[in-house]
């Protein structure tokens, strides 16, 4: 169990929840990370591509960079996911009030306070464009990132639908 205090309040979540058994399925996914230009861009395609059409995907960070990774758009190309055409919002440009599960992929992304019911989860990745080494190594870096985030992504996609239909 992970506890917040917000403003005097006690805001609670358990770590796991998100995508655990007996959950249900979100309505609407918003990957978090500061420059929304590695991690949250390649959940965001994954996501599309994994989840059902019903659930909404964004992606967006506090701080966005000017353009996606080419690195991350080359590893989930290879993964048969097109994030080409995808651009590094910042959190004002999604619909928030759309949003009932937010996902950070980054310790240092600030944490977005959405009134209502919203889940929340850190899936606290290392940022494969800090990666060091060799471009093979870099780029291996890139594709151990994107494949955990499709195993994480796979047990969100594996909840329950709120009828209670896998």
């Amino acid at each position: 169990m992970v506890v917040f205090m917000v403003k005097g309040k006690d805001i609670r979540h358990k770590a796991g929840a998100i995508g655990g058994e007996g959950e249900s399925l979100p309505r609407g996914v918003l990957f978090l990370c500061v420059h929304n230009s590695a991690r949250s861009q390649m959940a965001e395609g994954l996501a599309r591509a994994i989840l059902p059409s019903s659930v909404a995907v964004w992606s967006a960070g506090s701080a966005p960079a000017p353009s996606v990774d080419p690195r991350a758009v080359r590893v989930m190309d290879e993964a048969g996911i097109d994030i080409a055409h995808q651009r590094p919002k910042r959190i004002s440009d999604v619909p928030l009030g759309e949003i009932d599960t937010i996902i950070t992929l980054c310790v240092e992304e600030i944490r977005v306070a959405i009134p209502g019911s919203v889940r929340s989860a850190t899936w606290a990745l290392p940022d494969p464009a800090a990666a060091t080494g060799s471009e093979q190594d870099v780029l291996d870096t890139f594709r151990r990132v994107r494949d955990e985030l499709r195993e994480r992504i796979e047990r969100l996609g594996a909840a329950r639908t709120p009828d209670g239909v896998r």
